[in-house]
């Protein structure tokens, strides 16, 4: 019926196919595993359950919130809406601040307690670091 050129070429595109179709398969879920999501105040506090995966919690610093002690820094993220305490062990940004944007990466204890295990702070497509801004206030 169909020549021998016709089956490889069949033969040929349902391997290409498979092939695909695996590879993508594969690649969703190693990424499964290393998403992380990124949740605000609010959105925890309207969790069923807690997870014990690694999630994102972002909003703003709360105003006099800080508090730093010896290795140790705990703060307050905000929505307006809601917060959550946090604590951090290490060395924060140069943008972190009270009232500025920020980013924790780590694990939720519960609803009102966050241990963060990394710390991005935000700022706006304005910045300019402190040595470039001197650097083009010389000239």
């Amino acid at each position: 019926m169909y020549g021998k050129k016709v089956k490889l070429r069949f033969l040929f595109l349902t391997l290409v196919l498979v092939s695909v179709i695996l590879s993508v398969f594969l690649i969703l879920q190693s990424l499964k595993d290393n998403v992380i999501y990124f949740q605000s105040p609010s959105e925890i506090k309207s969790l069923i359950e807690i997870d014990k995966k690694k999630i994102r919690v972002g909003g703003m610093v709360k105003e006099q919130s800080i508090s730093i002690n010896s290795n140790e820094v705990t703060f307050i993220i905000t929505d307006f809406k809601n917060e959550i305490n946090v604590t951090y062990s290490g060395a924060v940004p140069n943008l972190f601040a009270e009232g500025k944007g920020v980013v924790a990466e780590g694990f939720l204890k519960d609803r009102n307690y966050f241990s963060a295990t990394k710390i991005l702070a935000k700022h706006d497509e304005n910045y300019m670091p402190p040595e470039v801004k001197e650097a083009i206030g010389d000239k």
